[in-house]
């Protein structure tokens, strides 16, 4: 009896392209970009190992330590398949070997556990009879799913708090066992080696981890408040040691932002990062997920130390490489435009005649202008009065304007009576996807004095002349002044710590682009794709532009 050919898509069809997401947080994979992934992976391979193939190698094991649909294992197995043909002929002992020996998953559901164990096995027991391995026992396999609790911090009170691993709230996931728990099991342990262990026996070792971790989960905050939980599964990953490790997560990790300051600190000094391949649009990965802030994988590359290769992806643009440092001198934060490094280079030359810090002084910094959140001390959902009564101040508030009392205002004194600019505390919307270009802040505006602001804006200020602030309003309208904030802004919140690169100027005369591309000397192609990020924001303030 003839055998046909063996392929894994032809006992396995590939709906792995087309499958629905979980949610924007439990993000399934297309195979396509896994295969960029595994790619990437290779590279690296050869090239630490004199251009020997990582597919020809029967040891090497893999782990997906939060799979959901088994693209990564199913992928990973299908290369194996072709590349150790040479090492192990008999198609069965080789994918007995494959599957048994090389490749392994944790679940992060009993749903995703079963449609991972049909996408590498072609049935959702590893031991079916539809399976296309005789090397199982039991139906989980290699691709490991039990339910585990989360650990609450008061487990013994009516609100339990937060979980201790993963910070989720009691309030919003302790709902019983019927419902899933979303407790990572690869997460939920202070002891990863141990858990590995007991998972697949042995003192097991993984050569590579892949995978796309869950994003966030619901910690209970204020409105819709969620906090990131990838990056535990990226410090877990490390822990287990791999030789390589490449996952796809978000990008905001970049400015750090909610929960992540000391992850990016981690990231950005750790020279192991091979490369990181940074997508500003989500939606060019993940069709039809509403990803604020773009995703990137990285490549950790445990045995090679060096600077780290950055790929910039956006739509049918060029992609932009450069091989650099992940924290440039000055900065504490990754530059996430190669472009904007010599950019900001050319900008501190400039104000401090030191092209190779990034760090403005304390005096030279935009930044000390910018008030913190509630600058005088009303929350985003307060409302003045809407009658004015005698000596009232006018405050501008979501929604429209209102008056309050001098006596009211409990912060930002210092600002009433003196000129200033109000912009909003959040950007304007691209709905819940990343467009260029667009405008990086809301539209600013002169306030004179006299007036206050909810939390809703951030204040600028204080100018002594109505001049001074048409001046500073013109600066910050700049398509140059804004491309500088973008490059610390982590997400839609423009935080008075976004204008850290942004250098002060002085008050006599109306600032151009024009102006800043000439005084800090860009080039043709810099100040093209300054353009093509930042959209522009009119504001004929004077009449003669002054001249430097």
């Amino acid at each position: 009896m003839s055998v046909a050919p063996f392929t894994l898509r032809g006992r396995n069809p590939d709906v792995l392209s087309c499958i629905a997401n979980l949610s924007n947080d439990e993000v399934f994979t297309p195979p396509e970009f896994a295969n960029r992934m595994l790619d990437t992976l290779a590279e690296a391979w050869a090239a630490d190992h004199d251009g020997a193939s990582l597919w020809v190698n029967p040891d090497v094991t893999f782990l997906d330590p939060c799979t959901k649909s088994g693209v990564f294992l199913r992928e990973i197995a299908k290369r194996l398949i072709d590349g150790l043909e040479g090492h192990i002929p008999d198609r069965q002992a080789r994918l007995d070997h494959i599957l048994t020996r090389q490749v392994f998953g944790i679940g992060i559901t009993e749903l995703t556990a079963m449609l991972a164990r049909r996408s590498l096995y072609c049935s959702k027991h590893a031991n079916g009879k539809h399976s296309i391995t005789r090397g199982f026992n039991s139906k989980s396999g290699n691709v490991w799913f039990e339910r585990v609790e989360h650990t609450w911090e008061k487990p013994d009170e009516k609100n339990k708090g937060k979980c201790v691993f993963c910070g989720a709230s009691s309030s919003i996931l302790d709902r019983g066992d019927d419902r899933e728990s979303h407790a990572y099991t690869f997460i939920h342990t202070d002891n990863i080696q141990a858990r590995a262990s007991a998972l697949f026996g042995g003192n097991m070792h993984f050569d590579v981890i892949i995978g796309n971790p869950p994003y966030q989960l619901d910690d209970g905050g204020h409105g819709t408040s969620a906090a990131p939980i990838y990056h535990k599964f990226v410090e877990q990953a490390k822990a287990l040691d791999p030789r390589y490790l490449t996952m796809v997560i978000p990008s905001r990790w970049f400015a750090g932002g909610k929960g992540l300051d000391e992850f990016r600190q981690s990231m950005l000094s750790d020279n192991r990062l091979r490369s990181i391949t940074d997508y500003l649009s989500a939606a060019d990965v993940f069709p039809g997920v509403g990803l604020k802030g773009g995703v990137c994988y990285f490549l950790w590359d445990r045995d090679h130390p060096g600077a780290c290769q950055i790929l910039t992806n956006f739509k049918d643009w060029p992609v932009s490489e450069a091989t650099r440092p992940l924290l440039e001198t000055g900065a504490e934060i990754f530059i996430r435009f190669n472009e904007g490094v010599s950019i900001l280079k050319k900008v501190m030359g400039v104000e401090t005649g030191q092209a190779d810090n990034l760090s403005l002084s304390e005096d030279r910094r935009f930044e000390t202008l910018v008030s913190s959140r509630k600058p005088f001390g009303f929350t985003t959902n307060f409302k003045g009065r809407k009658t004015k009564k005698v000596n009232d101040l006018l405050i501008y508030q979501n929604g429209g304007t209102g008056f309050v009392s001098r006596e009211q205002v409990e912060g930002g004194v210092h600002l009433i009576d003196k000129w200033k600019l109000f912009a909003g505390y959040a950007a304007p919307g691209t709905g819940n996807r990343d467009t260029y270009p667009h405008r990086i802040i809301s539209t600013p505006f002169i306030a004179g004095p006299g007036t206050v602001s909810s939390e809703t804006y951030l204040s600028m200020g204080p100018f002594d002349t109505e001049a001074q602030a048409k001046s500073a309003l013109s600066y910050i309208s700049c398509r140059l002044t804004r491309f500088m904030v973008l490059l610390h802004k982590s997400s839609q919140h423009v935080t008075r710590k976004v204008y850290t690169f942004v250098p002060k100027q002085t008050w006599d005369r109306q600032w151009t682009d024009q102006v800043l591309y000439e005084k800090y000397g860009l080039t043709e192609d810099e100040i093209a794709f300054v353009e093509k990020i930042v959209r522009p924001m009119d504001m004929d303030l004077f009449d003669n532009p002054a001249e430097l």
